[in-house]
């Protein structure tokens, strides 16, 4: 089954890859509004899916799993706002004129076939589709097991205008969600151009012990937010934020699992965090430094900092200078998000240079890190690797270049 799908997009990249982008703007659009009038089966398939895994998923992978109205609506407007984008095929990245007369181009152009392999998201079923087809490319999904009848009914209804426009087979659903099905599609080389794999620890290894193509990976979001002592007047701001990047949808990759505070502040806002962040109905475990100042809460381990929790829970340190709190991140962290609250020009400069990660906020959320929040539409994923593409990947980042060279009948001596 995975062959005859990779086959059937190996085929159609072709077409795709000509397809101009008007035409692939308007089947956008379409598929969008096949989102909408199919919306009761596509529903009816998630309530299969939740009602399967009530018994088995934690409250915050449910949540994930679970489609609503609202948020059906929301991934077709998210399909709307891809459509609406410039298009990336056949932007020119640079050019100039060599000193020899030749005209010299960087253009542009589709991966060719990209491959997603993804774990209780419905959403990136629609997302996905949609940015590789804004993109030029053709993709082959690999759904988890959780959300099979989501995922089926969605294609399912984003295949019909892509079968009327004779590039179905450009939109490859792989029904396989088996160990076995992983490692075949990454070793298909020469036929699968990126492998894009979002998901938990135990795919990523997957994924990287048996690719033979090319990778970027979206790994776990052990995100921190770091309380400079450049806080004061600023509790209310470190508060709301604090709260918000933890408990607004916990069970996300950009939501906030470690708190760290500079010992200057600590007296002023340890005891405040943690008491606001337990009314938000978030489990705080902290540093026995911490401890002290906010004895409610429960001692943390050292597999704590390396945890991403995915849940209501939040783990909390003192540490004594900016500089420790990025080495505390360089160690425990995944290199996806990290937020500095701080009046300090100086410290949110330092703490954006001394951190790895693909996004760094300063005085804000680390809820933002996000392909709609920063105007991509929506997003292939967000990318921990630091090749080819980082942070929330959008349609540009699921292109090439092409070197363009135009001469005269020239030749080179």
């Amino acid at each position: 089954m995975c062959q005859m799908v990779v086959d059937q997009a190996v085929l159609a990249k072709q077409s795709l890859r000509a397809m101009p982008a008007g035409q692939r703007s308007a089947l956008l659009r379409d598929m969008a509004s096949a989102l909408r009038a199919h919306a009761e089966p596509i529903l009816r398939a998630n309530q299969v899916d939740v009602s399967a895994g009530a018994a088995t998923l934690s409250p915050a992978l449910l949540d994930r799993l679970t489609l609503t109205p609202q948020r059906l609506e929301a991934m077709a407007v998210a399909v709307e706002r891809i459509a609406a984008q410039p298009d990336p095929v056949g932007q020119i990245v640079e050019g100039r004129m060599l000193e020899n007369g030749l005209f010299l181009q960087r253009r542009r152009v589709p991966i060719g076939v990209v491959l997603i392999i993804y774990e209780s998201r419905p959403n990136v079923t629609s997302d996905a589709a949609a940015l590789c087809l804004r993109s030029g490319n053709a993709v082959v999904l690999r759904g988890g097991s959780d959300a099979a009848s989501t995922n089926r009914a969605i294609v399912d209804a984003l295949r019909l205008p892509m079968d009327a426009a004779g590039v179905g087979g450009a939109l490859g659903f792989v029904s396989a969600t088996d160990r076995a099905s992983i490692d075949c599609l990454v070793a298909m080389e020469g036929l699968i151009d990126l492998a894009i794999p979002r998901g938990g620890p135990g795919l990523m290894r997957a994924v990287t012990a048996a690719a033979r193509v090319p990778v970027v990976k979206h790994d776990a979001g052990n995100c921190h937010v770091y309380i400079d002592s450049h806080t004061y007047g600023m509790e209310e701001l470190a508060q709301a934020v604090v709260v918000n990047a933890k408990a607004q949808r916990p069970g996300v990759c950009n939501a906030a699992e470690k708190l760290l505070i500079h010992r200057d502040a600590a007296p002023r806002l340890t005891a405040r965090l943690c008491a606001a962040l337990a009314a938000a109905d978030v489990e705080v475990r902290a540093d026995d430094a911490s401890r002290v100042l906010a004895p409610g809460a429960r001692a943390a381990t050292e597999d704590d900092w390396w945890t991403e929790y995915l849940a209501p829970i939040i783990a909390v340190k003192q540490v004594d200078s900016l500089e420790d709190a990025c080495a505390h991140i360089r160690r425990y962290g995944s290199q996806h998000t990290e937020a500095i609250i701080t009046s300090s020009i100086d410290a949110a400069e330092r703490f954006s240079w001394l951190v790895e990660s693909a996004s760094v906020m300063v005085n804000c959320s680390t809820r933002f890190a996000d392909g709609g929040e920063y105007g991509l539409g929506a997003e292939i994923g967000i990318s921990t690797s630091k090749l080819h593409a980082r942070g929330p990947m959008g349609a540009a980042d699921l292109t090439t270049t092409q070197w363009v060279v135009r001469g005269a009948g020239h030749v080179r001596g």
